[in-house]
């Protein structure tokens, strides 16, 4: 076998049946990225599903307008966990859960580990109260590997475009806990969670997404 032809069968082994989320604050630039993995894996003959969140089902994008709306207004922060949690529940059933089963590769851009930066580290909610949520949404379906892109506040705010949504809209203090929130998740659980350094072009952040994720699913 080629050295090419081993590195398609080999990404082929890795990626199959796998489920990974790339996640990371406003602007770092991880929706890039995302695309760029499927067009990759596709490329290597490997299925993939992929979702965002929140959306991905006729629901969950139902949701997704509420929760990203300015005319939504002061959303308290429980009632947005739980948005995002049904969301996520019905996008686990409809999609995920089915993909995992027929041995796709599943790649979500964002998952749990956004709704513990976002509503538990810089909304105040305790953080076993949103895993306590989770445990139900997802009923048991957790990822291989959580990918972290971080950038600072300065480069995330730059990348942004000038119509906030409501999210994004919420300024910079809050989207600094956000960042240390992601920081925290990959501190306490280094096993399922990968940072890559996303300050710099599409380019190098790519380079070292492939170069760590294969390092990563090789080991596994």
């Amino acid at each position: 076998m080629s050295e090419a032809a081993e590195s398609i069968a080999q990404w082929r082994r890795r990626l199959a049946g796998r489920f990974l989320v790339f996640d990371g604050p406003d602007g770092s630039g991880k929706s890039t990225q995302v695309h760029r993995f499927t067009d990759f894996a596709q490329a290597r003959g490997v299925t993939v599903c992929e979702v965002r969140e929140p959306g991905g089902t006729a629901i969950g994008e139902e949701i997704r307008r509420v929760l990203l709306d300015h005319c939504t207004g002061d959303l308290d922060v429980a009632a947005e966990m739980l948005l995002y949690m049904a969301s996520r529940a019905q996008l686990i059933a409809e999609r995920i859960a089915p993909a995992l089963r027929r041995g796709e590769l599943v790649l979500a851009d964002r998952f749990v580990s956004s709704t513990l930066a976002y509503q538990g580290t810089a909304g105040g909610m305790r953080l076993d109260d949103i895993r306590a949520v989770a445990a139900i949404a997802c009923r048991g379906v957790t990822p291989d590997l959580t990918v972290i892109f971080d950038v600072t506040e300065e480069t995330a705010a730059s990348r942004l475009s000038p119509l906030l949504d409501r999210m994004e809209a919420k300024g910079a203090e809050y989207h600094r806990r956000v960042r240390q929130g992601y920081l925290d998740q990959a501190k306490r659980d280094p096993a399922h969670y990968l940072v890559i350094d996303a300050n710099g072009d599409a380019k190098s952040v790519w380079n070292a997404l492939i170069d760590q994720v294969a390092l990563r699913l090789a080991a596994h």
